[in-house]
């Protein structure tokens, strides 16, 4: 569901070849054909499930006994550890993994043991110096607030500044999405509320646009600045005929519906929402003469199903 968008927009396309001839070289007749409808959404914000959506990528929801791994970095100094003067420490804070990851509720993290960690020291002029390989661990560490968790480094790197890259073992506070090189934007219903204004009263009426099948472009641009505007994501869709769940004996590209505002029901109808025996039936054209009436002609076409 997209209840954020800014602006949508949908257009229709054909082919038209002529027929020309004759003085002047003028066309004679138009042939039409090829018909495209494409439903472009612009959207303000981006969820988990919306770029999925958008990539036809997978999206885990990582329970227990399926933790991901969740890179971090975090900039510490080396201090002294006490009782062993051939290494320098260290020390991963509760706090410090609250501020990097945005979980100010978590009470606890869990450090990786399974991924080799580094380290980088950081000169005056801000500058990479050089790279320390942390002690591994022999199993993974619990950080809470009471219990710090503290890596092991060479004893020259004591009292230098570094940047210390490790991974965290999560489950419920992350989503992965998975973009494989197989996946592309799937097929989708779509449904659009709107308004239209009547021009008669200004009041806004309900509009509904609907689009039975739809296929998503899978192609995206995923912009990420420090400054400027937010970035906006299009969902752009190629519309394709199919059957509406209001409607299953034709197949349409889009359906609009406006109400209108001087409009009452005055009875509740029964609606046939049978679907159809198969997914292409036939159809067979039936031509009725009606009485006119103003604004209308007097032939109607009906369809029946063979």
């Amino acid at each position: 569901m997209i209840d954020t968008a800014r602006t949508s927009n949908f257009e229709q396309a054909s082919t038209t070849v002529y027929a020309q001839g004759g003085r002047g070289y003028a066309r004679l007749l138009a042939w039409e054909g090829e018909k495209t409808m494409t439903f472009t959404v612009e959207d303000a914000l981006m969820s988990p499930m919306g770029l999925a959506v958008l990539s036809g990528a997978g999206l885990i929801n990582h329970a227990v006994g399926e933790s991901a791994r969740v890179h971090v970095t975090l900039e510490k100094t080396v201090g002294t550890i006490t009782g062993d003067a051939t290494k320098g420490g260290i020390e991963i804070e509760l706090n410090d993994l609250k501020e990097e990851t945005g979980l100010d509720n978590a009470t606890s993290f869990l450090i990786c043991d399974c991924i080799p960690m580094y380290a980088t020291v950081i000169g005056s002029a801000g500058r990479a110096e050089d790279f320390l390989e942390v002690d591994d661990i022999a199993e993974a560490i619990t950080v809470t607030a009471n219990a710090p968790a503290t890596l092991k480094v060479p004893a020259s790197a004591i009292g230098k500044t570094v940047i210390v890259d490790f991974y965290l073992a999560m489950t419920n506070s992350v989503q992965t999405i998975t973009i494989g090189p197989e996946d592309f934007g799937g097929y989708f219903y779509v449904e659009a509320q709107t308004l239209f204004r009547d021009e008669a009263t200004g009041k806004d009426v309900a509009a509904n646009i609907t689009f039975p099948k739809v296929k998503v472009q899978s192609g995206f641009t995923f912009t990420m600045a420090a400054s400027g505007d937010p970035s906006t994501f299009n969902f752009t869709m190629d519309a394709f005929p199919g059957y509406t769940i209001t409607r299953c004996d034709k197949k349409t590209m889009c359906d609009i519906q406006i109400l209108s505002i001087s409009g009452e029901e005055d009875e509740c109808m029964d609606c046939d929402t049978t679907k159809p025996a198969t997914d292409t039936p036939t159809f067979t054209a039936v031509q009725s003469t009606n009485s006119e009436t103003p604004g209308e002609s007097g032939k109607t076409e009906t369809q029946s199903g063979n």
